[in-house]
């Protein structure tokens, strides 16, 4: 469970986020929607433990979100991720696998392949287009098969076939009981996928 008891933040002196509460369960996915900057991305940061929080307090099952502190029970696409140009699809993802030790390289295959980068799997990443950039980052957040997902705009750069492949790989969590945060800037997206909706608007958060 992911719980937000009156959550504020701010960001160079300026308020962004004003006394958020949010309580969710496994097994589905929520959608965060919002105009362009009215803070989905630093919400998901906070969550994350990226960034800190002005007030309130954030808790994922017994452990409370301390900015610095990141749970490893947690897949996240928020930012660009720091993938090494001259490694391939699979020396990447290898070199993140070595920080937890928790999966080993046949995992980390069938994940390529899940995400349609089987093809790619010895492409040096500088090779990749946009569309396999974006499977890669996908890839990583489901490697080790957290309870947790945090995906902001995970459809970025995908053709049709990529997208349908995602929503399929998303239908699969919520399946097997994980727990989704998800934006998208396509509606269609948040309608498919989403059991509830969240809008942030005027620095709070209502559920729609």
């Amino acid at each position: 469970m992911i719980k937000l008891t009156n959550v504020s933040i701010d960001m160079n002196k300026s308020s962004i986020l004003k006394e958020i509460n949010l309580s969710i369960t496994a097994g589905k996915c929520y959608g965060i929607v919002g105009r362009n900057g009215s803070g989905k991305s630093v919400l998901f940061k906070a969550i994350a433990g990226f960034i800190p929080i002005k007030t309130g307090e954030i808790w994922i099952d017994s452990h409370r979100v301390m900015e610095g502190k990141f749970l490893n029970n947690m897949g996240i696409i928020i930012e660009s991720p720091n993938f090494i140009n001259h490694f391939t699809a699979l020396e990447n993802l290898t070199c993140l696998a070595e920080i937890q030790k928790k999966v080993n390289q046949d995992i980390l295959l069938e994940t390529l392949e899940e995400v349609g980068l089987g093809e790619a799997i010895h492409k040096k990443y500088k090779y990749f287009s946009l569309g396999m950039k974006q499977r890669l980052r996908i890839a990583q957040a489901i490697m080790e098969n957290p309870d947790y997902y945090i995906l902001d705009e995970p459809f970025n750069g995908l053709d049709e076939q990529g997208v349908q492949e995602v929503y399929r790989i998303i239908q699969e969590l919520k399946r097997s009981g994980k727990t989704i945060l998800l934006t998208s800037h396509d509606e269609k997206d948040i309608q498919t996928l989403c059991d509830s909706v969240f809008e942030i608007k005027g620095e709070r958060m209502h559920e729609i």
